[in-house]
């Protein structure tokens, strides 16, 4: 009996040390123009063939550079874009085009609409685009359409309306994307 009671408070003990869950993030002022970073997973579904990675995103004004992460933290890609071209390596392979979403397209034969979806992670629309969107009853967006996309928005952070999305279902043209977003980090370097 007496090593039963040793077990019971080594388990009690050991969950006392567990981390809390991280505090709820909200979007800082002037987010619209605020570098930056996120962690979590993306799943693609296009004409039947499924991906799924780690996905770091570090976004800044005048780029963009994206991590596809294999199951066990190796860089798969690496997707740059700025004002002058795009590069995406993949192993030793190395591409290049104009925009990033046309060279997406060429070398995995899916994009994503950078432009657009820096806002979107953001629970906000894109201001140059027109866009349609549902709320719900805290008024957070519920669904946004926009350029040809419908982005659900199917969890944020905290039900408060400066919260933001933690996961995201984005659909175009056969072209089905899950983005579940794990960690911000905002002015990233």
């Amino acid at each position: 009996m007496r090593w039963w009671s040793v077990l019971l408070a080594g388990i009690l003990c050991g969950c006392a040390l567990l981390p809390s869950a991280p505090a709820p993030v909200a979007r800082p002022a002037q987010f619209e123009t605020a570098a930056f970073a996120l962690n979590g997973r993306i799943s693609i579904n296009h004409r039947g063939e499924r991906h799924s990675a780690g996905l770091r995103w570090n976004h800044q004004a005048q780029s963009d550079e994206m991590l596809l992460l294999a199951p066990l933290g190796q860089t798969a890609a690496r997707i740059y874009s700025d004002a002058r071209q795009a590069t995406l390596d993949e192993g030793d392979k190395h591409y290049q085009a104009s925009d990033v979403e046309t060279l997406m397209q060429q070398v995995l034969h899916w994009h994503l609409p950078l432009g657009g979806l820096h806002h979107w992670v953001l629970g906000i629309a894109d201001a140059n685009s027109p866009a349609k969107i549902e709320r719900a009853a805290n008024g957070q967006i519920s669904v946004l359409y926009q350029s040809g996309w419908e982005v659900r928005y199917l969890r944020y952070a905290d039900t408060k309306p400066g919260s933001l999305p933690s996961r995201l279902q984005l659909s175009h043209e056969g072209l089905q994307v899950q983005l579940l977003i794990d960690e911000w980090e905002w002015n990233p370097q």
